[in-house]
């Protein structure tokens, strides 16, 4: 009995001993184990805020679907695990059209919990739930909706499946559209049951903020469907863009590039076509710079209204021949240089910048934000490519003056064309107007200056010498009846692996209307067009288009004289046709066959000038002045000549022309005009010789880089070498 008792005692001491253990030094730790074992946090996702127009228009909102999901613990638990797991398997794969083994290898995950699928549509979803299979539970979560498609959809970007942003605006503002999750913890026993009458803890999730975007449906539309168009057409480019900005606000109204996507099947999608390249990828400007070459010269009084340039068709810097388009311009004012987008003319406009202090035109080329981020809030922005000012050298310097050898983002040329139609202020461009939580607004855009680049009465003169591009210039097909429209052209050959490629162009055209005080700034670029590749013929159609329309939408008043719109008013617009070089009565024969009238001025048998330009556009009936020239005589009675125009012809044509005007030519290689001593315009006695380099047709012979313009005033890289 003795040995009985102390067993017993021993073992009670043992028990006491561990309850101690278990209660007071294990307790907390075993008590929190517990919990966990009998607790489930069920997480609340929150919903994430919608993004809208600037009108609040819906351009993405969340709605709910369900997700099929397995509880791996019940299918072990079965009696036959092995037979449910393919059972369960079988009937998924079939609802789902997934590959069977890819299900079953789930189903027997070592995972209490797997997904099978991720936000299924409706009706799978109820015919899998009518099934009950064991151990699948269909769990409500939300996606993201985009009820437009695919409009704007570089803008918007898009969210994945756990509702993260990846692209465009979901992305840049992924934590404020997230918002918070909450959970619901309750507690379950060994089956995976609620048990019954258990406290459970609810914590509300936050939901996320609404992101108002500055880019309106409409314009949004306008824009989208011209590149549709276009790249419907029977010679689509490789891609376009277009961008709609208030000047005034950097509010960006339309952002557009073709190759769209639908956000709502962004995985069937090619990654590549997510890319917002107006955003993230540059490309040299051409002719469309010029703008930012002409506002630092007159902003430094390098040039001024009464600067004249002589050009005789090109311009020699270093090494370098820079030619200019068809006809030499010949002695021409600043706004004549501008109209006519003379490449010699505006590389004289930047030495004058360079000659007054090194690096000024580098400056301002920084100043106007070139080389950084715009800081626009979309993701993959790109800075661009600028000269050092280590580098930049004569020759340098003239190409950055007429937009090549420099590669600009989109974003990054029309905020600095917004510069100059807003009196001078660069704006930061802004894509969001207003950010909500709930019915409290969180932010609301204003105009961010970045910095004044140029003074109110630079931007006035340059604004109206740019109207004369649309008037008289290359611009013509991007002109608006009852608006003045101030813009630019351009055409810039393409450089891979710093060599420009034949037949690779990027087209584009930026304008400003109201010309006086712009209400819209619009840039078109237009990459790799076939067919007909000059910014004339392929961007300003685009922004006719999209610009009237946009007008029209908005209310902005005309601000000039409305144009007829048809032959019932008797006016239809009309081509110029270029005659210099031609006899007078040819001349006159085409431009009256054009609907045009003749007014003449000067005498001799040839047409040595003309204005309008040659390829511009004006109202039927109007009135084109034609300057003649030719043999004539001094003041002593000599016979003189006019010398023409040369350059562009082919030599048996020169040969003839330079004949009937008493003149000899010396001409040295084959094929093309390319240059001429003395330029077209020099009065030289009878008799005189005209020397003239042709070039082949195939190639380039001068010994340096060649940047030649197109006959709209444009530049194109002729250098292979380069």
């Amino acid at each position: 009995m003795t040995v009985v008792m102390l067993v017993a005692l021993l073992f009670f001491v043992a028990v006491i001993i561990k309850l101690f253990v278990l209660q007071f030094i294990q307790g907390e730790e075993l008590q929190r184990r517990a919990e966990l074992m009998r607790t489930r946090d069920l997480t609340v996702s929150a919903a994430r805020g919608n993004i809208y127009d600037c009108n609040g228009a819906k351009l993405a909102l969340s709605i709910t679907a369900e997700s099929i999901g397995v509880h791996t613990s019940v299918i072990k638990a079965a009696e036959d695990p092995a037979r449910m797991a393919a059972s369960v398997a079988t009937a998924l794969s079939r609802d789902l059209g997934m590959d069977y083994q890819e299900v079953l290898a789930k189903v027997n995950s070592q995972s209490n919990f797997v997904w099978i699928q991720r936000k299924v549509d409706f009706e799978i979803a109820e015919q899998i739930r009518a099934q009950e299979l064991p151990g699948v539970t269909l769990v409500e979560e939300t996606e993201r909706y985009y009820p437009m498609g695919t409009l704007a959809a570089h803008v918007l970007g898009f969210a994945g499946v756990d509702n993260q942003g990846l692209e465009g605006l979901e992305a840049s503002f992924d934590e404020m559209l997230s918002g918070t999750d909450g959970s619901i913890t309750g507690m379950y026993d060994a089956n995976e049951t609620a048990i019954p009458q258990a406290d459970f803890e609810y914590v509300p999730p936050q939901n996320g903020y609404d992101i108002y975007s500055t880019i309106d449906e409409n314009i949004q539309y306008f824009c989208e469907r011209e590149l549709a168009d276009l790249m419907a057409s029977e010679t689509p480019p490789k891609r376009a863009g277009v961008i709609i900005m208030d000047p005034h606000t950097g509010a960006i109204k339309g952002m557009a590039a073709t190759e769209p996507f639908d956000p709502n099947k962004w995985d069937e999608y090619d990654s590549t076509s997510y890319r917002n390249w107006l955003v993230s990828d540059a490309y040299e400007p051409g002719s469309v710079f010029k703008i930012i070459t002409a506002a630092t010269a007159l902003e430094e009084n390098t040039v001024n209204l009464n600067s004249t340039f002589n050009d005789d068709g090109y311009i020699t810097v270093a090494d370098a021949t820079i030619h200019c388009w068809g006809a030499a311009h010949g002695v021409q004012t600043l706004a004549e240089a501008v109209s006519n987008s003379c490449n010699p003319a505006f590389v004289q406009i930047g030495q004058t910048i360079e000659a007054k202090q090194s690096g000024l035109f580098y400056k301002y080329i920084d100043a106007f934000g070139f080389g950084k981020t715009t800081n626009v809030d979309l993701p993959g922005e790109a800075v661009g490519i600028i000269q050092s000012p280590d580098n930049l050298g004569p020759v340098e310097l003239a190409t950055s003056s007429i937009g090549q050898g420099i590669a600009v983002t989109p974003i990054q040329m029309i905020t600095a064309v917004c510069a100059v139609a807003n009196g001078g202020n660069l704006l930061k461009p802004q894509i969001v107007s207003k950010i909500m939580d709930g019915e409290q607004t969180v932010f609301e855009m204003k105009p961010e200056v970045v910095r004044k680049v140029i003074s109110p009465q630079t931007a006035a003169t340059l604004r109206e010498m740019l109207v004369g591009v649309v008037v008289e210039g290359s611009g013509g097909k991007a002109a608006i009846d009852g608006y003045t429209i101030a813009g630019k052209t351009g055409t810039a050959q393409k450089a891979e692996n710093g060599v420009y490629v034949d037949g690779a162009y990027v087209a584009s055209f930026c304008g400003m209307v109201p010309a006086d005080d712009p209400q819209l700034v619009c840039l078109v670029v237009v990459d790799e067009p076939s067919g007909n590749y000059y910014g004339s013929a392929v961007a300003a159609p685009i922004f006719q288009s999209v610009v009237s329309d946009t007008l029209r939408y908005l209310g902005v008043e005309p601000d000039a004289e409305e144009i007829g719109s048809g032959e019932e008013d008797g006016w239809n617009e009309v081509q110029v046709p270029n005659v210099v070089n031609l006899d007078a009565e040819s001349a006159a024969g085409m431009i009256r066959g054009a609907g045009l009238n003749v007014e003449w001025s000067g005498e001799g048998p040839l047409v040595i000038s003309q204005i309008p330009y040659g390829l511009s556009y004006m109202d039927k009936g109007s009135t084109v002045t034609l300057y003649l020239g030719g043999v004539d005589t001094d003041s002593e009675g000599s016979t003189v000549v006019t010398v023409p125009q040369l350059v562009g012809k082919r030599f048996a044509e020169t040969a003839s022309l330079l004949s009937s005007l008493g003149l000899k030519l010396y001409s040295s290689g084959d094929g093309v005009a390319v240059s001429q001593d003395p330029y077209p315009g020099s009065v030289v006695p009878a008799g005189s010789t005209v020397s003239v380099t042709f070039q082949s047709d195939s190639g380039n012979s001068s010994p340096g880089p060649v940047v030649e313009e197109d006959q709209d005033g444009e530049d194109s890289e002729a250098d292979e070498g380069e």
